[in-house]
């Protein structure tokens, strides 16, 4: 797509969003104009202009202790599948294609240390850490040390191989906790490699630093993600 195009959109995606033109009234937050953000105090949003958009912008938030005002803490580009986004609920694997909906954060990960203030609980990747995506495994869906048997290589990420995405990462709850074959398996906020991603979300290094020492697990943070308007607009989850 031209350059320009991508500007349009993401300009048109601004205005969908609510940002208001000059001299106009000051927008909600986007969270509070969700229709869910998790229970939580913390929130990252993940936008993309329509489902086949390859790019958008992934913002966090904080809102108070009182339940008052979400307010913007940080924002960064971002990219998402090479074949668009899908309805979570509907999503099928193999589609290269990243799921919309309300997720939670269950744990972090990452080739290099933690960053310096993480608060997650933050695993590293090891010789022998895979992610196990074989849908007739026992473990698919699942971070596994070594590779157990019943999960093909071939149907597998050997985390460790993917030096700049997994540098840091956050494991997103998408078909996690009762996974459902065929679904899809291995989708994480993580950081940029050289393109679209394979399905999941990611922003540049410096970014998800950042994220990972601002994400606090007492302040329940989720991450949602969808377009800015039609039917997986991300103000319906």
């Amino acid at each position: 797509m031209r350059p320009g195009v991508v500007a349009v959109l993401v300009s048109a995606s601004l205005l969908v969003l609510g940002a208001a033109p000059a001299g106009g009234p000051v927008p909600r937050p986007l969270p509070a104009r969700m229709a869910d953000t998790g229970g939580g105090s913390q929130l990252i949003t993940a936008v993309a202009p329509e489902t086949g958009s390859t790019e958008g912008r992934v913002t966090w938030w904080d809102r108070g202790d009182d339940g008052g005002r979400w307010v913007e803490a940080g924002s960064a580009p971002a990219r998402f599948g090479a074949g668009g986004l899908a309805d979570g609920a509907t999503r099928e694997q193999g589609t290269n294609t990243t799921p919309t909906g309300l997720y939670d954060l269950p744990y972090a990960f990452g080739i290099r240390a933690a960053p310096r203030g993480t608060k997650y609980r933050y695993r590293p990747v090891r010789q022998d850490s895979w992610w196990c995506q074989d849908n007739a495994s026992r473990s698919y869906n699942r971070w596994t040390e070594p590779r157990p048997a019943d999960c093909r290589a071939t149907e597998a990420e050997h985390l460790i191989t993917y030096t700049a995405q997994y540098a840091h990462a956050l494991v997103v709850g998408f078909n996690y906790h009762r996974p459902v074959r065929g679904r899809g398996a291995g989708i994480f906020l993580h950081v940029d490699g050289r393109g679209a991603t394979a399905g999941c979300v990611s922003v540049p290094a410096q970014a998800m630093r950042r994220i990972l020492r601002w994400a606090d697990p007492a302040a329940r943070p989720h991450l949602a993600i969808g377009t800015s308007g039609g039917a997986t607009a991300i103000t319906r989850y």
